[in-house]
C-alpha cells in the first residue's frame, strides 16, 4: 500500500473533527461564551495570568502538550501493524483528545484557572482531590525524568541538534521581547523567528557539537541531564511571556513547517508502506495489542497530561472563552497530526520489509530514532534535501517539543507541590517548590546510574497513568455537565472506554513487574491502581449526587470559587 492515501484520509478526518465536532462541543455541550470574563482578565498579574492572543496561546499550549510522546508512542505501537495505530490516532484525536482538552480548558476557565487537581476537590470531594494529586504528582515526575533522558539521548546521538536546541532559547527570548515589550507585528516577528530557527538548524548540521568524555569532570549524559534540569527550573520561574509562551509559539510554527516538509515528502515521493497492516508475527516478548495499544499511544490519541496543561497554564492565559475551541481542540488536532506523521515515517521510511523488521526486532527498541531515520529518508527522496539536513530538521523538532513539555511539566509540578503545601497548611514559595521538584526529578533520573537510566526505567507506566488521569479528568467534566443539566454522553463514552483500557493495562503490567522482580515499578503501579479506583468510586458517588441536586445556576462557577477562596 502507498502512504499517500493514509496521509490524506488522516488529515481529512482531523479537518472534519475540528470544523464539525469541535463546533458541536463548543456550541451544544460546553456552550462557550465570548462575553464570559476569563481568569486571564479577572486575575491578571503579568506572570501566570496573562491575556494572550489565541494564536500565540495555541502555540504555547500545543507544544507544551506535544513533546516526544506523540512520536515515541506511535513509533513503538506500529510493531502491532500500522492499521491499529492509525485508527486509534485518528478516531482518538477527533472524539477523545479534542473533547478532553477543550473540556479541561473550559472547566478550569470557569473556575478561576484552577488546576484539575483543585477542581476535583470541588466536584468530587476533598478525599478524592488528595488522591488525585498523588496520580498527578507521579505522572508529572515521570514526564520530567523520562523526557530529560529522551532529549539527552538525541543530543548525543544526533550532535547536529545541539546548536538549534539551545539556540532556540535565545530566539524565544527575542520573540517575547519583540511581541510584549516592543509591541511589534506578530506576523513579522513570526517570520523572522522561524527564519532564525531554521538558520540555526542549518548551522547545527554544518557544525555538530560532540562533547568529549569526560566533560567538566562528568560524562556527556550526566552533563546534558543537569543542564536540562537547570534550564527547566529557570524557565518555570520566569513570567510566561518572557520564555515559555514565545518558545512554545515559535516551536509550534516550526512544528507545522516540519510536518509540512514531511507531508510534502510523502506527497512527492509517495513511499510504499513496507510494514504489515496487522502484524501477526510480532517478536517474542511483545505484549498483546489489547489493551497495551491504548496506553502505548497516549499523547496523539488522548492524554491526561493535556488536562494538566489546559488547567495549569493555558486556562490562565485565555483571552476569550470562545478561544478555547481553537487552543484546546485544535491543539489536540496538531498533536494527532504529529502522531500521524510518526506512523507514516516509521512504516514507509524504510526500503524493504527486511529493513523494517531489523528496526522492529523487539518491543520498545524503536522510538524517536526510527522516526528520525524513516522521516529523513522520506524527506530526502521527496524534496531532495541532503540526508543529514533532513534528519537534523526532524531530530530538532523532536528535541524542541520534548524540552517545551519538560519545562511546562516542571512548572505544573511546582503548582502541585504548592497545592499539597496548602492542604497541609504550609505556604511554599515558588523558589522552594521548584528546588523540591528538581531534586526529586534528578533523584529518579539518576536512580539507576549517572547515564539517566532511571528516567526511562519508569516509562512503561507513563502511558497507563496518563490515560487513567485522562479518565479521571473526564469524570470531573461529567459532574460539571450534569450539574448544569447538559448532555454528558459525548464525555461519558470516552470516559468509560479509556478507564477500562488503562485499568486493564495497569493490571497486566502489575503481573509483568512481579514476574521481572521490578519492585520499584510494582510499587508505583500498585499506588496508581489503588488511587485510580478510589477516585473513580468518589467520582461515581459525585455523579449520582449531582444528578439529584437542583440544576446549577449559569454563573455558579465563579461565585462558588470566590466563596471557597
Amino acid at each position: 500500500m502507498n502512504a499517500l492515501p493514509l496521509m490524506l484520509i488522516g488529515l481529512a478526518m482531523f479537518a472534519g473533527g475540528y470544523i464539525l465536532y469541535s463546533k458541536f462541543l463548543g456550541d451544544r455541550v460546553y456552550k462557550l461564551d465570548a462575553s464570559f470574563k476569563t481568569p486571564a482578565h479577572d486575575l491578571q498579574d503579568g506572570v501566570d495570568y496573562v491575556p494572550t492572543n489565541k494564536f500565540v496561546l495555541w502555540g504555547h499550549h500545543f507544544t507544551s502538550v506535544a513533546g516526544a510522546a506523540p512520536i515515541v508512542g506511535p513509533a513503538v505501537a506500529v510493531i502491532w501493524g500500522w492499521l491499529p495505530a492509525f485508527l486509534w490516532v485518528t478516531v482518538g484525536t477527533v472524539f477523545f483528545a479534542g473533547m478532553h482538552d477543550l473540556g479541561a480548558l473550559w472547566a478550569s476557565a470557569r473556575n478561576k484557572g484552577r488546576s484539575i487537581g483543585t477542581l476535583s476537590g470541588r466536584y468530587i470531594g476533598r478525599r478524592g482531590a488528595n488522591l488525585f494529586l498523588v496520580v498527578i504528582f507521579l505522572l508529572l515526575l515521570m514526564v520530567i525524568a523520562a523526557f530529560a533522558v529522551v532529549i539527552k539521548n538525541l543530543l548525543i546521538s544526533t550532535p547536529s541538534v545541539v546548536i538549534p536546541a539551545w539556540g532556540a532559547i535565545v530566539v524565544a527570548l527575542l520573540v517575547g521581547q519583540a511581541v510584549y515589550r516592543f509591541k511589534m507585528n506578530l506576523a513579522l516577528v513570526t517570520v523572522v523567528g522561524v527564519a532564525l530557527l531554521y538558520g540555526l538548524i542549518f548551522l547545527g548540521d554544518a557544525v555538530p557539537v560532540e562533547l568529549p568524555d569526560p566533560f567538566l569532570g562528568m560524562s556527556p549524559a550526566t552533563f546534558w541531564i543537569l543542564a536540562l534540569f537547570l534550564y527547566a527550573g529557570i524557565a518555570s520561574l520566569l513570567p510566561v511571556w518572557v520564555l515559555l509562551q514565545p518558545r512554545d509559539y515559535i516551536n509550534g510554527v516550526q512544528l507545522f513547517i516540519g510536518l509540512g516538509i514531511l507531508f510534502a515528502g510523502v506527497l512527492l515521493s509517495a513511499p510504499a508502506i513496507v510494514a504489515p497492516a496487522v502484524n501477526d508475527a510480532v517478536p517474542a516478548g511483545t505484549p498483546d495489542l489489547m489493551p497495551l495499544l491504548f496506553v502505548t499511544i497516549a499523547c496523539g490519541a488522548i492524554s491526561g497530561f493535556h488536562g494538566m496543561v489546559s488547567s495549569g497554564t493555558s486556562s490562565k492565559q485565555l483571552d476569550k472563552e470562545t478561544d478555547a475551541r481553537f487552543v484546546g481542540y485544535f491543539g489536540a488536532v496538531g498533536e494527532g497530526m504529529l502522531a500521524l506523521g510518526a506512523i507514516i515515517a516509521t512504516v514507509a521510511g524504510y526500503r524493504t520489509v527486511a529493513d523494517w523488521e531489523a528496526v522492529y526486532g523487539a518491543f520498545g527498541e524503536a522510538g524517536v530514532g526510527a522516526f528520525v531515520d524513516g522521516g529523513g529518508a522520506i524527506v530526502r527522496d521527496g524534496l531532495g534535501l541532503p540526508a543529514s539536513v533532513s534528519a537534523t530538521v526532524l531530530a530538532t523538532m523532536a528535541v524542541l517539543f520534548a524540552a517545551t513539555t519538560m519545562d511546562t511539566a516542571v512548572r505544573l509540578l511546582r503548582f502541585v507541590v504548592q497545592e499539597a503545601g496548602e492542604a497541609a497548611k504550609v505556604k511554599i514559595n515558588n523558589g522552594v517548590a521548584t528546588v523540591v521538584v528538581l531534586a526529586i526529578g534528578l533523584g529518579l533520573t539518576f536512580s539507576q546510574g549517572s547515564d539517566g537510566a532511571g528516567g526511562l526505567r519508569i516509562w512503561p507506566l507513563f502511558g497507563t497513568s496518563n490515560q487513567l488521569l485522562a479518565a479521571l479528568t473526564l469524570s470531573i467534566i461529567v459532574v460539571m455537565l450534569i450539574r448544569k443539566r447538559r448532555n454528558p454522553v459525548p464525555v461519558l463514552v470516552p470516559l468509560a472506554f479509556v478507564f477500562v483500557m488503562s485499568f486493564w493495562a495497569a493490571i497486566v503490567q502489575l503481573g509483568d513487574f512481579y514476574d521481572e522482580g521490578d519492585w520499584l515499578l510494582l510499587a508505583i503501579d500498585v499506588v496508581i491502581i489503588v488511587t485510580a479506583v478510589w477516585v473513580a468510586f468518589e467520582a461515581l458517588v459525585a455523579t449520582r449526587r449531582a444528578s439529584r441536586e437542583p440544576p446549577e445556576a449559569p454563573d455558579a462557577d465563579a461565585k462558588e470559587v470566590e466563596a471557597r477562596a
